[in-house]
């Protein structure tokens, strides 16, 4: 038992866990790689930041690109690291017994899965789309980006909300 009177768990891996967590990782990877690969090109300034409809409207240093995958590997790594003390986190149920903590810490250690990954993706395309800009292919993020990154963070947060909501209603049935 924990301090806070939870269970602690060791929870075993799907394979969907472990394929996104494979993915994460891997695109993490490919942030970096097409950073440094795009690197030496880049002009002195380039966009670092884009204002609500997507277009550019501050511009900074070329090694300003490097803070897109710093922060998303600082994020990754520790979203990684809190995912195995899921008995610190906050439950939207009433309380975390022996008889629940298993499919409450699973639920809620793979939305933080689907969220590192999710993050992970967003920092990708901004690192994309900001190439894209240096080099004249694209303008701005687009007026798509910031409702695709709204959605991509609050649906799977809001369905895990609803999904734990459920969950404990029938377990109090």
């Amino acid at each position: 038992m924990s301090e806070n009177g939870r269970p602690i768990l060791a929870l075993k891996l799907s394979g969907v866990d472990i394929g996104m967590e494979l993915l994460g990782w891997l695109s993490l990877i490919g942030i970096w790689v097409l950073v440094f690969l795009n690197f030496q090109n880049l002009p002195d300034t380039i966009p670092i930041h884009f204002n609500a409809a997507g277009k550019a409207d501050g511009f900074g240093s070329k090694w300003s690109i490097l803070t897109l995958p710093i922060i998303a590997s600082v994020l990754y790594v520790g979203m990684t690291i809190l995912n195995k003390f899921p008995h610190v986190f906050n439950y939207p149920t009433e309380a975390v017994t022996e008889e629940n903590a298993l499919k409450n810490y699973t639920m809620a250690t793979r939305l933080i899965r689907v969220l590192k990954l999710t993050l992970v993706i967003i920092f990708g395309l901004i690192v994309f789309r900001t190439l894209q800009n240096i080099n004249g292919t694209a303008e701005g993020l687009g007026v798509w980006f910031l409702p695709l990154t709204i959605g991509l963070i609050f649906i799977p947060i809001t369905y895990y909300i609803l999904k734990s909501i459920r969950q404990s209603k029938t377990n109090v049935k």
